[in-house]
């Protein structure tokens, strides 16, 4: 067996299920899951026919480069959303679809590192599990930057330590952040394409929540378009993974994609060839007509509005608790240990949230997730109400 197995840790959800098994459980009531994030608005119509009616397609092997069509809409919807220079993008260089962003973000760092150069992989702390499983089976060493309070919940990439950009061949972006919500500032972004330039490593830029956001004249900046607004019309070692299961309501379809810097994705390519990952092509036609549409995406946004609105209104005044710029989750500071309030809220409650420890590792003695919870609004509206009536009246009697 490969070693590198013994490294990874259990799953956060491993670790939920555990903490859930061994609370005192008393409550009573339906059971709300705040936990996982996914979303449970309906899957568009349009998605549904799309696959409906290419069913007669599954006779037929996909490709693993995808259909012109998918690659050119993917293409014109990243051009459009990050006002990106006219035709910078090319679709059969750029632009390749993936099963899902979760299965590309850990098959990237396995074509990329080298793992003969005793290599490091930058990430946030606390980060999206995928990140460190992807870097350990890589045979890279982990290099975790702290998200903090202090640091507007966002990892202080720039004051990573140059002998650490010298032996960094990838560095993992969550913008939005997974779990807070914060989002990157083009000129933040725009540094770090200038290190990854000096340092010759690669930026993976995962973007899945950037399509959930508040303001509709505040949009987060993605990774290409701050490469464009610096004059990188190659994108060169940059590359950003979307994925249509927060922005369309759809994570059972599997479909995103992985954009940018030709000669990287031409090397990724030829890995995903031997990977065997190559997306069906109703998944493929539905993907089209998905990324073709913006009026199920704003209606989506409007209803995790209403929800952030009404669930902030009722825990602002007990937690420590804000508004995020964007995704779908809230990262709120507890008053007692993270796992024990997420035990006995589940106990008492019936309502399940994540530990933030479960998402983050300690270094130099601090673990930057303990202490928080993360919250997904997923569920409909009035579950999402009910939960933090349940969690404001749970804090009130610690």
């Amino acid at each position: 067996m490969n070693p590198d197995l013994d490294k990874l840790q259990p799953y956060p959800f491993e670790k939920l299920a555990k903490l859930k098994a061994d609370a005192a459980f008393s409550a009573s009531g339906r059971h709300i899951a705040l936990s996982i994030g996914e979303p449970k608005h309906p899957t568009p119509e349009l998605i549904i026919n799309a696959i409906n009616s290419h069913v007669n397609t599954l006779a037929n092997y996909p490709t693993t480069k995808g259909t012109p069509e998918l690659r050119q809409a993917i293409a014109g919807w990243l051009t459009h959303r990050f006002q990106l220079p006219a035709d910078s993008l090319n679709a059969e260089q750029q632009i390749l679809p993936v099963n899902g962003t979760r299965e590309a973000l850990f098959a990237f760092a396995q074509a990329v590192i080298d793992r003969s150069r005793d290599a490091i992989v930058v990430s946030p702390n606390p980060f999206y599990q995928i990140y460190e499983g992807a870097t350990l089976l890589a045979g890279a060493t982990p290099y975790f930057v702290p998200i903090t309070s202090e640091s507007g919940f966002l990892a202080d990439y720039l004051s990573v330590p140059e002998a650490v950009w010298e032996r960094c061949q990838l560095l993992y972006l969550c913008t939005p952040s997974n779990p807070t919500g914060a989002t990157y500032e083009l000129e933040t972004l725009q540094a770090l394409i200038k290190l990854a330039d000096k340092y010759n490593f690669i930026l993976a830029s995962d973007e899945c929540y950037s399509e959930i956001y508040f303001d509709e004249d505040k949009k987060p900046t993605g990774l290409l378009q701050a490469a464009a607004a610096m004059g990188h019309n190659d994108y060169k070692n940059c590359v950003v993974f979307h994925s249509l299961s927060k922005r369309s309501n759809a994570p059972g379809l599997r479909s995103g994609f992985v954009a940018g810097d030709a000669a990287v994705l031409a090397q990724f390519l030829r890995y995903r060839t031997y990977h065997g990952s190559a997306m069906s092509l109703p998944v493929q036609a539905a993907s089209v007509a998905a990324w073709s549409d913006e009026i199920h995406v704003k209606q989506s946004r409007e209803r995790y509005r209403e929800k952030f609105a009404r669930v902030l209104e009722i825990l602002s005044p007990v937690m420590d608790v804000q508004q995020p710029a964007a995704s779908f989750y809230l990262w709120a500071r507890t008053p007692i240990d993270d796992e024990q309030f997420a035990q006995r809220l589940y106990g008492e409650c019936n309502v399940t949230v994540l530990p933030g420890s479960y998402l983050s590792r300690k270094v130099d003695g601090i673990t930057p997730g303990a202490n928080y919870i993360r919250m997904a609004l997923v569920a409909p509206l009035e579950e999402c109400i009910e939960a933090a009536e349940r969690i404001r009246d749970f804090i009130k009697l610690l």
